[in-house]
């Protein structure tokens, strides 16, 4: 079996150079990082990573911190979507997944703690709410971390976001040239990025258009899923004043508040007219099919992985935000009004 002085010896390089290689250092020259590694596979040699690990090198792992909602799990399609972007570009890279699980985190001091209890060369979270205390240390350690659309500064942490104005202004804009000037809005998780931003988007959007909005159309969702939808529609559809259009939050919420629409003996978009947030799979296949502002998932969790990447191999990496552009996809649930 092959050691990493035999590479070197083969390669013409030192020890030190092919160490350099296998963590990945940015010092060394594009060519000669080639030849390592081709020397590498030609002779059949796989660094130890547990050794390298153990040694206070690199572990090749990178965990992944899911903080929306934790009791549906990760089964949603906007979450496969985003992981299997994560592992496309990590994977080549050669590194594995750790899911830190919120169950066992709520019982942890912190999060740099359960990261370096795992020995992850870095991390990404999604959801964590930006006052959670848990966060200090993290943010504060030399630990690379991203985060998915959030709002964080750390030492070593960068935010990978969609421009969730840009989201919700093309949503009302198009209902508007639709001809609706009663929207209203069911919200998300509180507390989060995309929440924040996307009501902030919204009534931004309303004051352009000079569309005025009752609070009782501004609906408090609870969180993204069918259930807080179908509740929050039905809050709706008791007012003596209704919308004739409302701009859910997330894709889940709309599935909610069209069965909720169905339910009380209502059409879409005869009645209502009901416009998404994700253009997650299924929003293709329901009846009517969902209008709604497409996010690129898979695009944001290779972006995500490249971004942390350079993190890891480049402490003065940049850790300005990198923003992902959104776009509106018109299917079946809007109409125009008269």
């Amino acid at each position: 079996m092959k050691t990493i002085r035999d590479i070197a010896r083969i390669a013409g390089v030192s020890v030190a150079t092919v160490s350099k290689v296998i963590n990945n250092y940015p010092d060394i020259s594009e060519r000669t990082k080639q030849k390592v590694l081709e020397v590498m596979k030609r002779e059949g040699y796989e660094p130890n990573v547990i050794a390298k690990s153990l040694s206070g090198k690199q572990s090749y792992s990178i965990g992944f911190c899911f903080c929306y909602n934790p009791a549906p799990g990760l089964h949603h399609s906007f979450f496969q979507n985003l992981l299997y972007g994560l592992e496309q570009t990590l994977g080549a890279h050669g590194y594995d997944f750790v899911i830190l699980s919120e169950n066992s985190i709520q019982g942890c001091q912190d999060f740099l703690y359960k990261c370096r209890t795992r020995q992850v060369d870095g991390a990404v979270f999604l959801g964590v709410d930006k006052n959670d205390r848990r966060l200090a240390t993290l943010l504060a350690s030399n630990l690379p971390a991203v985060f998915i659309d959030g709002d964080h500064q750390g030492t070593r942490s960068r935010c990978v976001v969609w421009d969730n104005y840009s989201g919700v202004r093309q949503a009302v804009e198009y209902l508007y040239t639709l001809g609706h000037r009663k929207i209203a809005m069911i919200k998300g998780l509180p507390g989060v990025k995309p929440t924040e931003e996307r009501t902030e988007g919204f009534l931004q959007a309303l004051r352009q258009f000079d569309l005025h909005c009752p609070s009782q159309w501004l609906v408090e969702g609870g969180d993204y899923l069918e259930t807080c939808g179908y509740e929050g529609m039905l809050s709706l559809l008791s007012l003596e004043d209704k919308p004739t259009a409302v701009f859910c939050q997330s894709d889940t919420l709309a599935i909610g508040a069209l069965r909720a629409v169905e339910d009380s003996g209502f059409g879409c978009p005869e009645d209502f007219s009901i416009i998404g947030y994700d253009d997650i799979d299924v929003a293709s296949y329901i009846k009517p099919k969902l209008t709604t502002v497409r996010q690129d998932t898979v695009l944001m969790g290779k972006t995500a992985a490249e971004v942390l990447l350079s993190l890891i191999r480049d402490p003065k990496s940049p850790t300005s935000p990198v923003v992902l552009p959104v776009e509106l996809v018109r299917r079946d649930s809007c109409r125009s009004v008269d």
